[in-house]
Order: structure tokens, then C-alpha cells, then sequence
């Protein structure tokens, strides 16, 4: 791991019933006190000790029109773990008191109830530290599908917390890699994560003939999009190699796209979408996320570099929408 990790305190919370976050209007959370569930058939109760904010839920904050509200207590708080306290029938492999990551829907929240399939226990060397698994296993899953191998040259176009992951692990299996971002700061911390050149994200043409230079005219035999916006997916194309491999991993959710097609036919690349929606295939990438970061392939922890309670969830989606110096992804924790 590259640099000290710091662990969180435990988490002391007790209740006969649970507190939430809810969105009650488009950038107006409040808190809402609600009664305890208890888990049914193949389901657990998590005391949610905390939950990641994913930018794939600005647009419910930002009360876009194809949302109603208020949304559902806890929602869409996805990226919890936590210490299971109640576990229903049927039931198997996991008990009271064990410590938990995986899916979840409403971890806004101090309780939230998940399939047990849908969950990975923590090992001893994780206690302590924070460990939101479903945006982990995410980026195993992309890392999965891009299918890197030693001596190639990979650019990661969006610099953010699963691009900067993304260059460790690119790195982890001796590749060259190009970090390409907007923020002078998130060009910094791909230099820190391994990436052997770094390029501002701002003009076409002047990236592609950069690109073109550092890799001899040849380009890259694979590119990461992982920005979401339509612009940088363009310019992944055009910096993908002949028989090449493109990773869409940015989530692209407000409308359509118009894309290169003609390069895409032209170079032989192939275009993959790296979503999961199998969560089996999300619990497998939790899985190898922990083993990641046991042999040091990965280092999430630098990169959780706020937290705020639940009172302060909309400190954090500010935070998150303009994305100051100093941010990479924020947390919500329960203490």
C-alpha cells in the first residue's frame, strides 16, 4: 500500500430503530427516523458503519426530470459495509458480528438490509479501515475486461477515484500508462498512482498528437473512458490502436451518444461496455478487490479523502458536483 492507512474508530451506534438520509427535493436531503427492519428469507441486517458517494448519483440529487421524490429513506446509498446484527432464515455462511461489504440499496442510513449472496465478509487485515465494496469490485470488473498485458500501453482518459485505481492495477501488470484528466490536481495524483505521462484534458487534437508521439504513431492497444461525458469518449476512440480494446467505463446516463463509428469500423477496436448488472459477478470482483489490496495491486485509502455524517450528506454531493483540489471521494460514516 502506498502510503499510511488510517483507521476509522469503531462504530458505537445502538438503536431499537435506525436513522436515514432522504432526498425530500432535488439537493435537499433530510434525516428521517424510521423502525427497524427485520431481515426476511436469505437476507441479513447491516449496522452500516459507513457508505460511499458514487457520481453516478448526481443526477437524483440534481433532480433531474425522469425522478419523483422524495425518493425512498436511504436510497441511493449503494456502497456500504458494515456488521451484520440480525440474520434471517435460510441463511447460511455468515453470522451476528461479522463484518461485511457488498450490495445494498439504501446504506444512506445506520441499518440497511441485503441479500446475503449479495455480501463478502471482510478479513482481519481490513479492520478498521473503510471498505465501501460494490465501487471496488467495480474496478475489478473493468480491469477484468480490459484484459491488460505486460509491455502494452494503456491510457485511462478521467482521472478520478476509479481511473486513479485503474492506473495502479494498469501498472500492477506492467503496462505503460498515460493518465488523461481535467484537473491539474487529479494529473498529479496519476503521476503519485504510476502513470509514466500525464495530459491535460482540454484540447482534441493537441492530446491526440501527444498520445501519437509517446506511443511511436501506434497509439494504444487500450483506453479506459471513465468520465461519463461524450466528448472524451470520441477522443478514447481516436487514441485506441488498430485491433485495439476500448473499456467504457464512465456511466453515460443523460441521453444519447454520438460516436466515431467510422474509426471504431476503420481500426478494428473493440468497443466494451465493462457495467456489470449480475451481482454475482459484483460480489466476484469484491472478492478480488480484497486480494488487490492484500498484495499491494491496489491502494484505495489515499483516496478517501472526506467523510461526513448523515446530518452532512449534502456537504458531500457539493463536494462531489464541483470536485475542488484536494477531492477524490467522499464517505459517509456512522460514528
Amino acid at each position: 500500500m502506498t502510503r499510511k492507512l488510517q483507521k476509522l474508530p469503531e462504530n458505537p451506534y445502538q438503536a431499537a430503530g435506525y436513522q436515514a438520509a432522504i432526498i425530500e427535493a432535488p439537493q435537499q436531503f433530510g434525516i428521517t427516523q424510521e423502525t427497524l427492519p427485520e431481515p426476511g428469507e436469505g437476507e441479513v441486517r447491516v449496522t452500516i458503519e459507513g457508505c460511499g458517494v458514487c457520481a453516478s448519483t448526481i443526477p437524483v440529487w440534481e433532480g433531474r426530470d425522469w425522478f419523483d421524490y422524495p425518493r425512498e429513506a436511504g436510497a441511493p446509498g449503494h456502497e456500504g459495509w458494515g456488521v451484520i446484527d440480525a440474520v434471517g432464515k435460510g441463511v447460511q455462511g455468515f453470522a451476528k458480528r461479522e463484518r461485511v461489504t457488498g450490495l445494498s440499496y439504501k446504506a444512506y442510513a445506520t441499518h440497511d438490509i441485503a441479500r446475503a449472496e449479495d455480501l463478502v465478509k471482510l478479513p482481519d487485515f481490513l479492520d478498521g479501515y473503510p471498505f465501501p465494496g460494490e465501487p471496488l469490485g467495480c474496478v475489478m470488473n473493468i480491469f477484468s475486461r480490459s484484459a491488460i498485458k505486460k509491455g502494452q500501453t494503456v491510457a485511462v482518459v478521467g482521472c478520478g477515484f476509479m481511473g486513479l485505481l485503474l492506473i495502479q492495477l494498469a501498472k500492477s501488470a506492467g503496462a505503460k500508462v498515460i493518465g488523461i484528466s481535467r484537473r491539474e490536481f487529479s494529473l498529479e495524483e496519476a503521476a503519485n498512482a504510476g502513470a509514466d505521462h500525464t495530459i491535460k484534458l482540454d484540447d482534441h487534437y493537441k492530446i491526440i498528437e501527444e498520445v501519437k508521439k509517446i506511443t511511436g504513431g501506434n497509439f494504444c492497444e487500450r483506453v479506459i473512458e471513465a468520465t461519463g461525458i461524450e466528448w472524451p469518449l470520441n477522443l478514447s476512440i481516436e487514441l485506441t490502436a488498430e485491433r485495439g480494446k476500448l473499456i467504457v467505463a464512465g456511466y453515460h446516463q443523460d441521453g444519447m451518444r454520438t460516436i466515431n463509428v467510422q474509426m471504431l469500423n476503420w481500426r478494428g477496436i473493440d468497443m466494451i461496455s465493462a457495467h456489470e448488472r449480475d451481482s454475482k459477478n459484483y460480489v466476484k470482483g469484491i472478492k478480488e478487490a480484497i486480494e488487490a489490496i492484500r498484495y499491494r495491486h491496489m491502494d484505495p485509502f489515499p483516496y478517501f479523502t472526506h467523510t461526513y455524517s448523515l446530518e452532512d450528506i449534502e456537504k458531500a454531493y457539493q463536494l462531489l458536483t464541483n470536485r475542488p483540489d484536494g477531492f477524490i471521494k467522499a464517505l459517509i460514516l456512522n460514528q
